[in-house]
């Protein structure tokens, strides 16, 4: 009888991406036995204080504000996950999973007592995910190797970090590699390649993601490869170069670049007094107004998450990325059905905050689901469903004068499903429900209720309709609405439902690019 491969992980963090990285890799492979062992080294005080030193002497008086920031942002994140509930359903982590992994920290993954560790397990494959450099005598043990994930394309980008040399060198791309380990960084023969083209608004970050998930579908692609004896070693070619950290000085050249590309209209003056109007509206909500005002949840509506436009239905993919990192620190999340089911808002210090999506497009898919599971927020998706898995346009995108945008498919909606977020109907054609006749209306209705239901198989569908202003819904209209079985009905007009939800009229409010992140809190509280 064959045993089950196993595989050991070396790393120096269980970030979401490493995680989801076994997940996606157990999940082909189901059985597999696991060991991760994760590099946390104990610094002395006198170590800490000359890396300070060095950084300080490297970077200028920059060092002291992003020092202060970096601990400030590892207390708070340590608080909430110690304190703050956690959306069922978003981990990685799976019950099966975690029968067969095991986890070990240590202080130096090179130790004798990790040798010994990963001897003892006798590993089939290693795997290098956000690890520290290896020797040869921890890498060489696997029977088939080590190999690494290097989020950058090789032999022209080795070292660090993602994404940010090829923009400072204005590349139109940036590149993603798996490669042996061996004694040398990042020179090994390479298995799998792939890259993430630059689009007219990409950011390091917004890029950095696209390569988060790339890198977990070549890491899945190189293990089949190398389980079933079919991998393909590529030699690099001679050459390339090795970039490091960058300074806080270069960080900052580039992000004034790249923000030339995409300033928000208003001027300096009218950007810093509306920051201030954040400021002083958050700390007013959380010392008093929460106590004094009526109980609200604010339902946020996008459409568009890309770096490929930059219009009123469009938020930039690390804009988005923040977008959600704020509602998770500083806002209740709730789902869709959570916020229909109230009879009355009930009061909180945090703001009550709900995600919603509009159309369907496919970047809400690769970029809108995977950044939301990331911060295990909780999303509805409406969708036309006559679109869906077409490359036909949509009308409003046609009066803009927009070539067809992607949409998703079916199996992208399945998956969105299966990982928790909420599918919902949008018409069929992405109708004006007021402006047609009766009988399409109810067609449409009834044609993309039955699809949701025989494709994702639910049982209780909520409708949004499209356009989403007063005029596009009427009294009969909505009353048709009702009578299909639909269990709720979104606008797109504005607003916030305060104190009550009305579930066939669940007030939204818009989101788009020039939503500074200050003014984006601002929207959440609810005030306008």
């Amino acid at each position: 009888m064959m045993t089950s491969p196993k595989i050991v992980v070396f790393t120096g963090n269980l970030s979401y991406s490493v995680r989801k990285g076994i997940d996606e890799i157990d999940r082909a492979f189901p059985g597999l036995e696991w060991l991760v062992l994760v590099h946390q080294p104990v610094k002395s005080p006198a170590r800490l204080l000359r890396n300070q030193w060095n950084n300080f002497k490297r970077n200028g008086w920059r060092w002291i504000p992003y020092q202060l920031g970096d601990i400030a942002a590892r207390l708070r994140a340590r608080f909430q996950d110690a304190g703050q509930h956690r959306w069922r359903g978003r981990s990685v982590a799976r019950a099966a999973l975690e029968e067969r992994i095991a986890i070990r920290v240590l202080p130096d993954i090179h130790a004798d007592e990790a040798l010994r560790a990963v001897q003892a397990f006798a590993p089939t494959l290693g795997l290098s995910l956000a690890a520290p450099i290896l020797r040869r005598a921890l890498f060489g043990i696997p029977a088939l190797g080590t190999i690494n994930l290097h989020k950058g394309r090789v032999p022209d980008y080795r070292g660090m970090p993602p994404a940010f040399w090829e923009l400072w060198n204005d590349e139109q791309a940036v590149g993603c590699t798996v490669h042996r380990v061996d004694d040398k960084l990042d020179t090994g023969a390479v298995l799998r390649s792939g890259s993430v083209a630059r689009a007219p608004y990409s950011t390091v970050g917004g890029l950095q993601l696209a390569l988060d998930d790339m890198g977990v579908a070549l890491m899945r692609e190189a293990v089949a490869d190398l389980l079933a004896g079919q991998a393909r070693d590529t030699a690099q070619p001679p050459g390339g170069k090795t970039y490091r950290k960058p300074t806080l000085a270069q960080h900052a050249i580039l992000e004034r670049r790249l923000q030339d590309l995409q300033r928000a209209p208003g001027g300096a003056l009218k950007r810093l007094a509306k920051h201030g109007l954040s400021v002083a509206a958050h700390w007013s909500w959380h010392l008093l107004l929460w106590r004094l005002l009526a109980p609200r949840v604010t339902v946020l509506l996008y459409h568009r998450v890309s770096d490929s436009a930059r219009d009123n239905l469009t938020v930039g993919v690390e804009q988005f990325a923040r977008h959600m990192a704020l509602v998770r620190q500083h806002c209740q999340v709730l789902s869709i059905e959570e916020v229909v089911a109230m009879e009355t808002v009930p009061r909180s210090r945090r703001p009550l905050v709900c995600i919603t999506f509009d159309d369907g497009y496919r970047d809400n898919y690769e970029h809108a689901a995977q950044i939301m599971l990331r911060h295990e927020i909780p999303g509805a998706f409406f969708v036309s469903t006559g679109l869906i898995g077409t490359e036909r346009p949509f009308p409003h995108d046609v009066r803009r004068g927009n070539a067809a945008i992607p949409m998703m498919d079916w199996d992208q909606l399945r998956a969105m499903r299966a990982g928790g977020l909420t599918i919902g109907s949008h018409t069929v054609e992405h109708i004006d429900c007021a402006a047609e006749p009766e009988a399409r209306v109810r067609a449409e209705l009834t044609e993309a209720r039955d699809r949701l239901r025989a494709e994702l198989g639910l049982d209780s569908v909520m409708f949004a309709y499209p356009y989403g202003g007063k005029r596009h819904m009427t009294p009969e209209r909505l009353a048709l609405v009702r009578e299909l079985g639909h269990s709720a009905c979104l606008s797109a007009y504005g607003g916030v439902n305060v104190g009550r939800v009305d579930p066939f009229n669940v007030l939204r409010r818009g989101i788009h690019w020039e939503f500074s992140d200050r003014a984006f809190l601002l929207a959440c509280l609810g005030l306008q």
